[in-house]
């Protein structure tokens, strides 16, 4: 029988479907029309439905012959709060209704964030699980609500939901920008140098996904994906700087005030080019937050999992395929 993985076409969600396809698992990926679907046609056993979260009517085909789903579609930018909701909230709804309605999925996994847990405090310590939860962005809000709607239906689906910190590895666009920042020579500073973050190499992300799908836990259980080795701003720049073997030779801390009116500029752009945009003022709370710090330990035990790729390798990998597909 075949797992249903969304955002297939997106960064983590390809790793996803490439672990699945390589464990020798049938898979079926939901994709929109206007999706690139390359690289999943070259993987064995993985079959494309044509559809989108947000669209109840295009799920019914995407169940067929499923049991177990991995959710890992979303947006993590959007044009507006409303959008964020529409796709990631309201999107999880459908697919948890659809999942309902097939009557033959056992497990259902949402790929949630951390973003739902809110800032770690200033010391360093890591958010543990059971905490409150207190986002701080509209992103954080709408995965918040999502798990909420998967959590209702917890006694009907049995679900896990996961909340990876940031993800970053072969096929991410997002943190390139750090890296295209160094190599150029010229990086703006826009987070606290000394705020740590818990980080998550990508093929080590979608193994846990994956074992969520087998592994011995009670539904609605919730588990942070993190490596064990949160590291500062800092030594994130210092370590991106030993991958790519160059040092930025300018390094500009941005006041909070100017960081704040940068970001207003590029959502007028984005709203000029009817275009999502990510630095937003929005996500302003993110990067100048006192840290992001989570504690995994609990996610080893429940999932038997543990991450393999530690932050330098990490980055090393990152580098390398980010080169070959010509991107640095």
């Amino acid at each position: 029988m075949s797992i249903l993985v969304t955002g297939a076409t997106g960064f983590l969600g390809s790793h996803v479907a490439e672990a699945l396809s390589r464990a020798g698992r049938e898979v079926t990926c939901l994709v929109r029309s206007s999706s690139n679907t390359r690289f999943l046609e070259t993987l064995p056993g993985v079959r494309l439905v044509r559809g989108a979260v947000e669209d109840p009517k295009s799920l019914g085909p995407a169940f067929e012959g499923v049991t177990g789903v991995i959710h890992a579609a979303g947006l993590t930018k959007a044009k507006n709060p409303t959008e964020f909701m529409r796709v990631n909230t309201e999107g999880t709804e459908n697919l948890v209704d659809a999942a309902l309605d097939s009557g033959k999925v056992t497990r259902f996994v949402l790929v949630s964030s951390a973003a739902v847990a809110g800032p770690s405090a200033a010391d360093g310590t890591p958010v543990r699980i059971g905490s409150e939860s207190t986002p701080v962005t509209a992103y954080g809000r709408s995965k918040l609500a999502a798990e909420r709607s998967v959590l209702a239906h917890k006694d009907k689906l049995h679900s896990v939901i996961l909340r990876p910190t940031v993800i970053y590895g072969p096929r991410d666009a997002e943190i390139l920008v750090f890296f295209k920042a160094v190599q150029n020579g010229v990086l703006p500073l826009t987070n606290p140098l000394g705020a740590l973050t818990s980080m998550i190499y990508a093929t080590d992300c979608a193994s846990a996904c994956v074992r969520a799908l087998d592994a011995d836990v009670p539904s609605g259980g919730t588990y942070f994906l993190e490596d064990g080795h949160p590291v500062s701003f800092g030594e994130m720049i210092s370590q991106i700087e030993v991958a790519l073997g160059k040092k930025a030779w300018l390094r500009v801390p941005l006041p909070s005030k100017v960081t704040q009116a940068a970001a207003a500029a590029t959502e007028v752009f984005g709203k000029l080019t009817n275009r999502a945009v990510m630095f937003t003022r929005d996500k302003c709370n993110e990067l100048q937050a006192t840290g992001w710090a989570f504690d995994g330990t609990s996610t080893r035990a429940a999932l038997g999992w543990t991450p393999e790729v530690d932050f330098p390798a990490g980055l090393q990998r990152t580098v390398v395929a980010y080169r070959e597909a010509g991107w640095l």
